[in-house]
């Protein structure tokens, strides 16, 4: 985040893989992965190994003294927001709801994004336009969840899409929090530390929970572990620190075109891997949500240009 002047190209093109393609196949990998471990233990470990490598590479690379405690809250706030009460409530839901259309919902954080910036950051008043956009991301939404059956599928865990909408919030907060703090001397440093204390938070969630009762290493299959090893050096590693690169070297509507791909990549991946349907109705709301995607973003970024 904190390089001076425009990113070597292959650099960027990197970073922008990383958070359309393997942010986008993570869905699937969480599915995976909680079928043999349980949701929040395996997302607070996951998070917590990668964060620990990162900062002793970071720690390593740059001779850097250890961070202090100022450091450790700025960055905890973020990683509860973006790591603890997004992701770790999107795994949690993936119990409930399909790793596709986990996706589709969790794309609607493009959607809170306008809000937030109206309502926190005085942004500008939307438009009839984006007041348009937005009802449909949430009308597409509605489309998933709406207990009729039709299309040849039937309707999504209303639970499971409720903790999945307050995630896509939560993530929304959180990126906005993120812009308004000052850019960090050592980027990859800041998000190990981000990772480490969501790590801790949602392991402590998980003992809470009762999720290390009857869990057994010897119980994880091969086909979890994969997925879980994935997630952890793709996911977290990679795809989250790529993320926040990002932040400093592109502006946020283009970064809000993450919620275009994200979703078909899950939608995809989902169905050809995982056996998932891939319905009408599935179609249907994928179109409208992404389509209000598309009406707010475009403005955005024309405004940006």
């Amino acid at each position: 985040m904190n390089a001076p002047g425009r990113p070597p190209t292959l650099r960027l093109v990197l970073a922008w893989a990383a958070v359309y393609f393997i942010w986008g196949s993570t869905y699937l990998g969480i599915r995976l992965a909680i079928d043999s471990i349980p949701p929040f233990l395996m997302a607070g470990s996951r998070h917590l190994l990668a964060g620990l490598i990162l900062l002793t590479w970071s720690l390593a690379r740059h001779r850097l003294p250890f961070p202090q405690g100022r450091e450790w809250l700025r960055a905890g706030a973020l990683g509860i927001l973006m790591l603890v009460t997004a992701n770790g409530a999107t795994t949690w839901a993936e119990q409930l709801v399909p790793s596709g259309l986990t996706a589709l919902i969790v794309c609607t954080s493009a959607l809170w994004l306008v809000l937030l910036n109206w309502l926190w950051r005085g942004a500008e008043r939307p438009t009839p336009r984006m007041v348009t956009g937005l009802a449909a991301g949430f009308g597409g939404v509605a489309v998933l969840v709406a207990p009729a059956h039709f299309g040849g599928g039937a309707h999504v865990d209303l639970l499971g899409a409720l903790v999945l909408t307050g995630a896509a919030l939560s993530w929304s907060i959180g990126s906005i929090y993120a812009l308004k703090l000052p850019r960090p001397l050592h980027p990859n440093q800041f998000v190990a530390m981000q990772m480490i204390v969501a790590g801790c938070v949602l392991v402590t969630v998980a003992l809470i929970a009762g999720e290390g009762a009857g869990f057994s290493v010897h119980s994880v299959t091969t086909t979890s572990l994969a997925a879980y090893l994935y997630l952890t050096l793709f996911g977290s590693l990679i795809s989250y620190s790529a993320y926040f690169w990002l932040l400093g070297h592109t502006n946020p509507s283009r970064l809000a075109t993450i919620s275009y791909v994200n979703p078909l990549v899950a939608v995809l991946l989902g169905w050809a891997l995982a056996g998932e349907s891939l319905s009408l109705r599935t179609a249907l709301a994928a179109a409208i949500i992404l389509l209000a995607v598309g009406l707010i973003t475009s403005r955005s970024a024309r405004r940006a240009t």
